[in-house]
């Protein structure tokens, strides 16, 4: 299977494609699924000409199947749970409370990685657009929803370079417009996707940020 995108800047730069009609807009903001959706969506902001942030999520990993999203932990403590992958592999409770405490605590250390002295946008009455590398099952890119869904925005896209056509459709339910350049028929993960798809690191995403406030 060949590659969609060379690597994720390229992705960012495809995806702003389709977004330009958020361009030079103070009420638009965009807001990064860190680690991997940070150079999306740097590149997208920069091409757009709006701010950028983070916004925090985790995914909880399926004991023995890390890959596969067992549900997802957002900021303020917002819990999405993947009853299919839960009952499909029969997970106990304790293992999924045990793998919100892990999540809550890395939520925890990334908070203070990534803001240092930066404190996070207000979205209340704004447009967000809500961007990540690409989306498997969607479980994690939910929680994110659902968790900025409470800070009052007048209206959330998501947008991603490349997603399972099931995402997509759950993620048209709850978000008020979605964009997904590519949905391929068969899906195994994103990474498949790029021809470099390797880690994205702590400092390469206090770095973006870095840029985007001194070049915004």
């Amino acid at each position: 299977m060949h590659a969609l995108f060379a690597d994720r800047p390229s992705a960012g730069h495809a995806l702003a494609e389709y977004l330009t009609g958020y361009a030079d807009r103070d009420d638009v903001i965009v807001l990064a699924l860190p680690r991997g959706g940070v150079p999306v969506a740097f590149e997208v902001a920069q091409r757009l000409g709006v701010e950028l942030d983070v916004f925090l999520v985790r995914k909880l990993g399926a004991p023995g199947h890390a890959e596969l999203a067992m549900g997802a932990l957002a900021g303020g403590g917002t819990l999405v749970r993947n009853d299919q992958v839960i009952h499909g592999l029969g997970i106990e409770e304790e293992m999924i409370a045990q793998a919100v405490d892990a999540e809550r605590r890395e939520l925890a250390r990334r908070e203070g990685a990534y803001r240092v002295s930066r404190t996070a946008a207000d979205v209340t009455g704004r447009v967000v657009l809500l961007i990540d590398d690409g989306m498997a099952t969607g479980a994690t890119m939910r929680a994110a929803v659902d968790a900025i869904r409470r800070r009052g925005p007048a209206h959330m896209v998501v947008a991603v370079p490349v997603a399972s056509e099931q995402a997509c459709r759950q993620m048209r339910l709850v978000a008020d417009g979605v964009v997904c350049l590519n949905t391929p028929s068969t899906f195994f993960s994103v990474g498949q996707y790029y021809a470099d798809f390797s880690q994205t690191t702590d400092e390469e995403v206090r770095e973006l940020l870095r840029r985007a406030v001194i070049t915004k």
